[in-house]
C-alpha cells in the first residue's frame, strides 16, 4: 500500500469515474465511498484495480459483531488495500470484523474511524452526550482499534501528533479533512493542510473537492501530492 494523497472518488457513477481517471497517467491512491459503492458495486473495485491504482473502500461497518464480521468477509473477495469499520461498534465488532478479512485476505488493511471530521466539540457534547474533548474521545476509539489489533484509525489531522506520540509510527492516521490554503473547507470542520498534516504525525490524506471539483484535476493533485511528499 502506497503513501501517495488518497482520492476521495465523490461521484455517483462508473461513466463519471472512468471520465475522471481517463485524465491520469500514473498510478492512484483513490477511495471509494458509500455513494459510488452502493450504486456502482463491486464491479467498480475490480475497473479501477485494473488501472493499477490502490484502492480504500469507505465504508464504515457499523453494526452487531456477527453481521460486521459477514460482511467483511465479503469485502475481503474484492481486490481492496484498506477498509474500515466504526471503533464505536466496540472491540468484539473490531475482532469479528478483522477475523471475517483475514477469511481470504491477509493483506487488506484495516482501520476504524474515530470520530468523523465534521464532528465539533458542541456536537460530541449536546448530541452525542459524550463529555470529553475531542482529543480524549479519539485517543479513546483509537487505543480501542490498536487494542483490537486493527491497522490504524480514521482521525483529523490535528488529533494525528497526539496518536502518534501514543500509540506510535506504525499505527496508521489516515487524515480527511485536508485542504489547501487556497480551498473552500466546504462542510469539514476540523481541517488543515498537507504539510501541516505530515508534520503533525498523519501517515495518510484523503483528498476529495479539491481535486475532483477542479478546473485541472491532474495539476491540482500534483500540487497537494508535492505538498505531502516533499
Amino acid at each position: 500500500m502506497n503513501n501517495l494523497p488518497i482520492i476521495a472518488l465523490d461521484f455517483d457513477s462508473k461513466e463519471a469515474v472512468d471520465q475522471f481517471l481517463d485524465q491520469f497517467d500514473e498510478p492512484l491512491f483513490v477511495k471509494v465511498g458509500m455513494e459510488l459503492f452502493y450504486q456502482t458495486g463491486p464491479q467498480l473495485i475490480s475497473a479501477i484495480k485494473a488501472r493499477g491504482h490502490d484502492i480504500f473502500l469507505d465504508l464504515k461497518l457499523h453494526d452487531i459483531p456477527n453481521t460486521v464480521g459477514k460482511a467483511m468477509e465479503g469485502l475481503s473477495k474484492l481486490n481492496i488495500d484498506l477498509v474500515n469499520v466504526h471503533a464505536a461498534g466496540g472491540s468484539e465488532m473490531m475482532g469479528r470484523a478483522l477475523a471475517g478479512l483475514r477469511k481470504h485476505n491477509a493483506d487488506i488493511k484495516l482501520i476504524a474511524v474515530t470520530q468523523l471530521t465534521s464532528t465539533t466539540e458542541a456536537m460530541l457534547r449536546d448530541e452525542q452526550n459524550i463529555q470529553t474533548t475531542i482529543e480524549d474521545a479519539v485517543l479513546n476509539y483509537a487505543q480501542l482499534a490498536k487494542d483490537s489489533d486493527l491497522d490504524g484509525v480514521v482521525c483529523s489531522p490535528l488529533e494525528a501528533e497526539l496518536l502518534k506520540k501514543e500509540l506510535g509510527t506504525d499505527f496508521l492516521k489516515v487524515t480527511p479533512g485536508i485542504r489547501p490554503i487556497d480551498s473552500n473547507t466546504d462542510d469539514q470542520k476540523r481541517i488543515t493542510t498537507p504539510e501541516d498534516a505530515k508534520k503533525l504525525g498523519a501517515t495518510h490524506i484523503v483528498v476529495g473537492r479539491p481535486i475532483t471539483q477542479s478546473d485541472n484535476p491532474v495539476a491540482s493533485y500534483h500540487k497537494i501530492k508535492e505538498s505531502w511528499l516533499g
